[in-house]
């Protein structure tokens, strides 16, 4: 097992994202989830990841189910964050917090996050003194280590970290495909993190799963690359071990879903090694393909219809997912699937244009023009 010289604590570089966990009926599956908390202990990891919008409210839960209720406090590592809807003053954090702890049935979190920081809402957590409130908390022994995750440009998360320079770790963005995307700023965010010593933990390591399933000329690089090797590592292995090879990452997040996810995960990750020349020829490769393709940048988070921040209950990561596999894939039953996806909301083309999507978009989509594009494609 990899030694981490940033958190001894972590064990590995590999982290339990629980964000989007196996559901049924849109419910978590406990018993598949309790399963695969089970596979990712036993292989010798510890380190889980949530917040209180994740699957509205009912990840934390989860947590207690299949984790906390399950196993003792030292066996496990648990990350928590401080979401801009659920505080809107100063006073209401502390009961937030306690509500947290409760849901997730622990007495403190190992890492406390301010969520999703950019240039807009770190201003109300500035204005609500959040991260006063978050050290104050720490000294309390309720927080082991205090950070932030992070949507926006370097330039802002430079500022952000100059001016609280005892935060102690930063959750980015980072990936293969946005590493040198001008609008992510993955390498720039991680040159920042750099300049600051801060280290960092790593989410959307295979971009909402686009790093999984690949553009025909982005899968032959690499059936190529592994027939070369004579290996048959998975897409996956690609694009985690590349997030995790840079040495200011403490660990990178996997949002797993099912029990192949954590066992193909956790086959690599246990004995980690860094992406060969050849691997990295490869990617470069998926990048390209990606390239020639105009598809939406969306990694499925879900924030944009969450909080009611859509009225019009359109299903707009599942509307984004049925067009560019239709554009990536030719898969013209996408189609139907978009059909069944209307039927249980508002389709594209009943967009009000209130934008409401558009101002919690991590990835700072115009979801508004994506619609249409979606409405032109499907509800003719």
């Amino acid at each position: 097992m990899f030694k981490n010289p940033h958190f001894p604590e972590i064990h590995g570089k590999f982290a339990f994202g629980c964000m989007r966990l196996p559901t049924i009926n849109e419910e978590i599956d406990i018993p598949v989830f309790k399963d695969m908390v089970d596979a990712f202990i036993d292989a010798g990891f510890n380190y889980f990841d949530t917040a209180h919008g994740y699957h509205n409210g009912r990840s934390e839960i989860a947590l207690r189910e299949a984790l906390t209720s399950r196993y003792p406090r030292e066996k496990f590592l648990l990350t928590n964050k401080l979401t801009e809807p659920y505080f809107h003053c100063q006073e209401d954090i502390r009961p937030f917090f306690q509500s947290q702890l409760d849901a997730c049935g622990v007495e403190y979190f190992d890492f406390y996050l301010m969520h999703a920081q950019n240039a807009r809402n770190y201003v109300h957590f500035k204005n609500c003194r959040a991260y006063e409130t978050a050290f104050e908390l720490k000294k309390e022994g309720k927080i082991r280590h205090v950070g932030i995750s992070f949507h926006d440009s370097a330039e802002v998360l430079d500022r952000i970290l100059t001016e609280n320079p005892d935060l102690e770790v930063v959750q980015i963005q980072f990936n293969y495909l946005d590493y040198d995307d001008p609008n992510v700023q993955s390498r720039a965010c991680y040159e920042v993190c750099v300049k600051h010593n801060k280290p960092i933990l790593i989410m959307e390591p295979v971009k909402g799963g686009s790093l999984v399933k690949l553009p025909e000329a982005g899968q032959k690089a690499i059936d190529e690359c592994n027939k070369d090797l004579g290996v048959s590592h998975s897409n996956a292995s690609y694009a985690l071990r590349f997030a995790a090879g840079f040495p200011q990452v403490a660990c990178v997040l996997s949002g797993m879903s099912n029990m192949d996810q954590i066992r193909d995960n956790v086959s690599f990750m246990a004995d980690f090694k860094a992406l060969s020349e050849r691997e990295l020829s490869a990617i470069a490769q998926v990048v390209g393909s990606y390239r020639n393709l105009e598809l939406f940048a969306c990694t499925s988070c879900h924030y944009c219809v969450e909080e009611n921040h859509c009225p019009m209950q359109i299903r707009i990561p599942e509307f984004f997912a049925c067009y560019n596999a239709k554009k990536a894939f030719h898969e013209w039953n996408q189609d139907r699937y978009y059909q069944a996806e209307a039927r249980q909301g508002g389709a594209a083309k009943d967009c009000i244009e209130c934008r409401g999507c558009e101002s919690v978009c991590p990835q700072n989509l115009p979801i508004v023009e994506y619609l249409k594009k979606v409405s032109a494609e499907f509800d003719s």
